[in-house]
């Protein structure tokens, strides 16, 4: 199965991170997690990207708040599929971090997710791993078959205490 990278641009997007990191696990895909800045350490991001698809990577997810350059820089130096998570931060809500992950430049694709939706990223890194997985792919519906049933019974719950 090919690996998952989490990338995020300071070691302040960890907490929003952490729920990519254990939906990841919770599906047993394998994934590194790695801190790089797109502006501090643009070297260091272009080398692993370079290198990511001959080292087993299948998804790349990137994580990053303000400027938020970070998914972009990968997208560029890599055609396998780039995840962006826009991360709230102290100013204008994630808003920054969103606008300047989603507004790529034809030809630099990067999926976004909502501001700080790191589950939403995992979940489509493993989508995508699952074109060609057909036990993820079974594991993505029995997850999906779970949190229908988990609504009906709530439903039953409200249901019976007021109609």
């Amino acid at each position: 199965m090919k690996k998952v990278a989490v990338i995020m641009g300071s070691d302040s997007d960890l907490p929003v991170v952490e729920k990519a990191i254990t939906t990841l696990k919770e599906f047993e895909v394998p994934c590194e997690v790695h801190v790089f800045s797109a502006h501090r350490t643009p070297a260091e991001v272009r080398a692993f990207t370079e290198k990511a698809r001959r080292n087993g990577f299948g998804v790349l997810i990137a994580a990053a708040g303000k400027a938020a350059h970070l998914a972009g820089a990968i997208a560029a130096a890599t055609t396998l599929p780039v995840i962006g998570i826009p991360v709230k931060s102290s100013t204008l809500d994630g808003l920054d971090a969103l606008l300047a992950t989603v507004q790529m430049p034809g030809g630099i694709p990067v999926a976004t997710v909502a501001i700080d939706g790191a589950q939403n990223a995992a979940l489509l890194a493993i989508q995508m791993l699952a074109i060609e997985d057909k036990k993820l792919a079974a594991k993505l519906d029995a997850q999906r078959q779970e949190a229908a049933a988990k609504v009906l019974a709530k439903d039953k719950d409200i249901a019976a205490r007021y109609n």
